[in-house]
């Protein structure tokens, strides 16, 4: 039954509605991608990403509907002339043809462009592939098996690979399809005894069947190259096997299949089925054979019972490889004889470790918070950064460094105008040295409040403290920002002393306008937000800031780099800026040893921040740091400077998109003087390096030497590596030098291996990887070790410094080397419940230190390091004198008396400093410290405070002191 005429016309009018609204919501992404990369001067990057796009997506098309419609098509008009009952009576295809043939046009252009559109998108989204192959550049090295240069292997292989995959898949549905069209219009039936075909479909099918074995051939030819990739040996890279087996297999079948496809394209000439037939046989026959049974039977037989020796020159490729890929090859191992006598110890030998930064990053990140956050709707990530400035000395210091960001509009104001119209930025960076605090234990901050003010500010010339652009999670939120300068409406920061608040009008050059009816059309249907179009607040100065996480602005404009996952805040000529590190990375260099890029960055940083963004699980082989971007925090401008001219996948992007990235030599002096060795890049040398410091084949074979990076002991029994730490430290003949540092232990034992630290400032020696090896025969304690001296040593004293709520906990255990021997040196916080709806946070209150076997404590670090290092601890000498005796015990009951006095009034003055709104933290702090002297003449006096008895509990106390006196007793809460 027909459809009436009105229904029938309502079908294509809805069609062609629904694909002008897909149409326009396309557009809208494409066009305000083009704003917003013209906003920022990048317009080079949009244009040249998507007319190569447009490009491959047009070529994988047309050669897919090509080489399927066209084959398909060829079926069709070769069908039998007398249709399918040439063979003798129908079949099962005659009413799949019935049913399919009134509208096979329909359904081939529906087919094709379907096919079209997923064949485009594929070979478009491999636009990276084709740059790399067209504008590569050469390396000027070359491989050790086929003595090509690398680039052949980095840029074109890949290419050739994508090329070969593309074809064949056309050709196998060219196939496919065809063969249906053959048998649907009787070209060929499915009778017994076995198939009868038509001349045309018999030769149709051979030689597409011959141009796929020809691209077998062409593939098993191309195959040999990527044998430098293998994984079938001891390391990646071709191993004995695929050189002397494999090898010539991939050639002997590269010549059969070619002779293979010769005998397919003969079944066009002589009719029948035999050569066909004879060609496919010998073909899967050779592949089983010669290319699976032959290297097995070799590797079996030939390289296991005699591995070490057979795989040696491989594993010495391999070895050159990974240590020129992964830029390890310059890494300087060095002996070093770890002294463990402190007595030896010049103590004003460093004076890079007496000014070690104590403050711990992810610890003090909590105390920024309640400390330095003003107001519930700003925050600090979850873990600050390490950064240098200079004191008022002019001396570089090592700074924890934080930045006070948005993170939305109050419980209950969170509607559309607060949150992207008012709430649109941060406020002021937060500073403080590591290297001391407060009396009370809190940072000493130089940067601080709202403005901000304090010596850091003046002396960095910081001018512009708005943040804009930051890594919060409501910066992948939108904001807009500019509106009226006579009417300011956006949050600038509340106003000291009072419930009012400071509000301006952005007027930075970033972002794009809004004020056309055009662009705010468009930005509506990208948000889906109809406020947009329609808020009477948005005028012709309204700017929209969106993409304003710096990684993610950075990754957009250069989505050919692989960017660090932890971007860190600088003051740079006035401004704060983002500085993050970009990396060329690869899996295609030969011979190279591929890993896990997410798995040689995991370390309790990643596993604890929200903030640092993890790296994709995604293997590599090869990693430069070859860019350093930065991204302004108010006007969130991006700049990409060339960091390392000598890397060949950096040239070839510079190729490709010519201006975009600067020469190192642009950088000011300012942005320089902040530049650091990026967290990613030494995260996975270290993991290289725990193997490959080893140079020799056989000692790599028996891996007896193999290091691991050692378990944070900071977190218990979890198997997370501990993370590198940015600090000032001094090498063995060196000057003290900001650096990134980690240790090693062995693959056997918790015993230090090695300790290994990187220059982290810019200069003639930025990037040089020292190892230091410690000696085989000596057991020198590792992080773990160390960490079970201090909390066994000190368990006691240190968790009477918890009171009531409070709980203590360890900071990063830093391990630096010092006077011929390495020093570990960890300090103590205490988890302040400070109460008032306040989280609670740490304070400093204890730096422990350990030199060999001897352990300092005290509340700084100059008072632990004279323990350690200010000579040989006295021991009393016993009394014979037996009528001196009572004259002594009533000293000592007189001295215990006062000094469990002196213990409850220090308790007392400290809880009641705690309770105070706000707590008091200078009292609090002189609070325990009066206490601790008392627990110290406690302790003198023979009485041994311990986290389970009181002190007067002792054998040694003396029997007048009131029980209910102890001091330990209600500090600890009965702990």
């Amino acid at each position: 039954m027909r459809l009436p005429r009105r229904p029938r016309l309502l079908l294509p009018v809805a069609i062609a509605l629904v694909a002008i609204v897909a149409l326009f919501f396309l557009f809208s992404g494409i066009y305000t991608d083009y704003l917003w990369f013209n906003a920022i001067d990048f317009i080079p990057v949009f244009s040249g990403v998507l007319l190569t796009e447009i490009v491959l997506f047009l070529i994988g098309a047309v050669l897919m509907v090509g080489l399927v419609g066209g084959n398909m098509l060829l079926a069709f008009r070769t069908r039998p002339m007398f249709g399918p009952a040439m063979f003798g009576g129908g079949s099962g295809a005659d009413r799949y043809r019935m049913a399919l043939d009134p509208h096979r046009k329909l359904i081939f252009i529906v087919g094709m462009a379907m096919l079209a559109l997923f064949a485009g998108s594929s070979l478009a989204g491999q636009w990276q592939t084709w740059i790399q192959f067209a504008n590569g550049e050469k390396f000027g090295q070359v491989d050790e098996q086929f003595k090509m240069d690398i680039s052949f292997f980095m840029f074109d292989f890949p290419f050739i690979r994508m090329v070969l995959n593309f074809l064949f898949t056309a050709v196998i549905i060219a196939i496919i399809l065809a063969a249906i069209t053959h048998y649907l219009y009787g070209g060929f039936r499915l009778q017994s005894p076995g198939v009868h075909a038509s001349r045309a479909a018999r030769a149709h099918l051979s030689v597409l069947l011959g141009v796929f074995v020809l691209l077998k051939a062409v593939a098993y030819w191309v195959d040999r190259f990527g044998l430098v990739f293998s994984d079938r040996g001891f390391v990646h890279g071709a191993s004995y096997t695929d050189v002397n087996a494999v090898l010539p297999a991939k050639t002997i079948l590269a010549i059969i299949a070619l002779i293979c496809a010769v005998l397919f394209f003969a079944g066009v000439i002589r009719p029948g089925g035999m050569l066909p037939g004879v060609s496919l046989g010998l073909l899967v026959l050779s592949a089983v054979l010669i290319g699976g049974v032959y290297p097995l039977l070799v590797e079996q037989f030939q390289v296991k019972p005699n591995q070490q020796g057979k795989e040696a020159q491989f594993i010495a490729r391999n070895i050159d490889a990974t240590r020129q890929a992964y830029k390890i090859k310059d890494a300087e191992v060095s002996p070093y004889s770890a002294e463990a006598d402190p007595a030896k110890v010049q103590v004003s030998g460093d004076a890079s470790v007496s000014g070690v930064r104590l403050l711990d990053p992810a610890l003090v990140s909590a105390t920024y918070e309640q400390t330095q956050r003003i107001r519930g709707f700003y925050g600090f990530a979850d873990q600050l950064d390490v950064d240098r400035y200079p004191d008022t000395g002019g001396k570089l210091v090592d700074h924890i460094v934080g930045v006070r960001e948005l993170t939305g509009p109050p419980e209950g104001q969170n509607n559309w105008i607060n949150r992207h119209l008012v709430y649109t930025h941060g406020y002021g960076i937060v500073a403080a040295p590591g290297n001391k605090v407060d009396a009370g234990g809190l940072p000493d901050y130089d940067a601080k409040n709202m403005p901000v003010t304090g010596p850091l500010v003046t002396n960095a010339g910081l001018k512009e403290s708005r943040i804009y652009f930051g890594e919060h999670e409501n910066a992948s939120e939108y904001a807009i920002a500019g509106g009226n300068p006579n009417r300011p409406q956006e949050l600038d920061y509340p106003e000291t002393g009072g419930t009012g608040q400071k509000n301006t009008t952005y007027t930075g050059k970033g972002g794009v306008p809004v004020g056309s009816f055009l662009n705010r059309l468009f930005y509506a249907a990208k948000y889906g937000e109809a406020n947009i179009l329609l808020s009477g607040d948005i005028n012709d100065n309204s700017k929209i800031l969106y993409e304003r996480n710096p990684r993610e602005r950075i990754q957009k404009v250069a989505p050919f780099l692989t960017l660090d996952s932890n971007p860190y805040p600088a003051i740079v000529d006035g401004r704060v800026t983002w500085i993050v590190d970009g990396y060329t990375t690869s899996n295609a260099y030969p011979y190279s040893q591929s890993e896990s890029l997410g798995e040689m960055t995991r370390d309790t940083a990643t596993d604890r921040s929200r903030v640092i963004a993890q790296q994709p699980i995604d293997k590599i082989n090869y990693m430069r740091n070859s860019v350093k971007a930065t991204v302004d925090a108010y006007d969130g401008t991006v700049t990409l400077y060339s960091w390392d001219d000598s890397d060949p996948v950096l040239k070839t992007w510079s190729k490709a998109f010519p201006g975009i990235i600067r020469p190192a030599a642009e950088m000011t002096d300012s942005l320089r003087s902040h530049v650091r060795y990026p967290e990613d890049l030494f995260k996975v040398q270290r993991y290289t390096l725990s193997r490959y410091h080893i140079t020799d084949a056989a000692a790599f074979y028996s891996g007896q030497d193999f290091w691991n990076v050692p378990n944070d002991p900071s977190q218990g029994d979890r198997n997370i590596k501990q993370p590198p730490y940015y600090l000032t430290t001094t090498m063995p003949g060196g000057q003290p030098t900001f650096s990134l540092t980690t240790t090693f232990v062995p693959r056997q034992g918790p015993n230090l291996a090695a300790f290994m630290a990187v220059d982290s400032t810019a200069g003639p020696n930025y990037g040089k990887l020292r190892i230091l090896r410690m000696p085989s025969n000596t057991p020198i304690p590792g992080p773990g070790q160390a960490q079970n001296a201090f909390q066994s040593r000190f368990a006691g004293e240190l968790n009477l410094l918890g009171v009531g709520a409070s709980s203590v906990r360890y900071g990063n255990l830093l391990t630096l080397p010092y006077a011929g021997g390495l020093v570990y040196i960890e300090p103590v916080y205490i988890q302040v419940a400070a109460g008032g709806g306040q989280e609670p946070y740490p304070i400093l209150q204890r730096v422990l230190v350990s030199f060999g076997s001897k352990i300092g404590v005290d509340r700084t670090l100059e008072g632990a390091l004279a323990q350690v290092f200010g000579g040989e601890q006295q021991t009393p000498t016993e009394e014979t004198n037996q009528e001196n005796k009572p004259t002594e015990t009533n000293q000592t009951t007189t001295a215990l008396s006062t000094a469990i006095s002196e213990a409850q009034t220090a308790y007392s003055d400290a809880e009641k400093a705690l309770r105070a709104d706000p707590p008091n933290w200078v009292e609090y702090g002189k609070a325990q410290q009066r206490l601790e002297t008392a627990l110290e003449k406690l302790k003198d006096l023979g009485v041994q405070p311990s986290p389970t008895a009181s002190p007067t509990a002792s054998p040694t106390a003396s029997p007048t002191a009131s029980p209910t006196a102890s001091p330990s007793a209600s500090p600890t809460g009965g702990t």
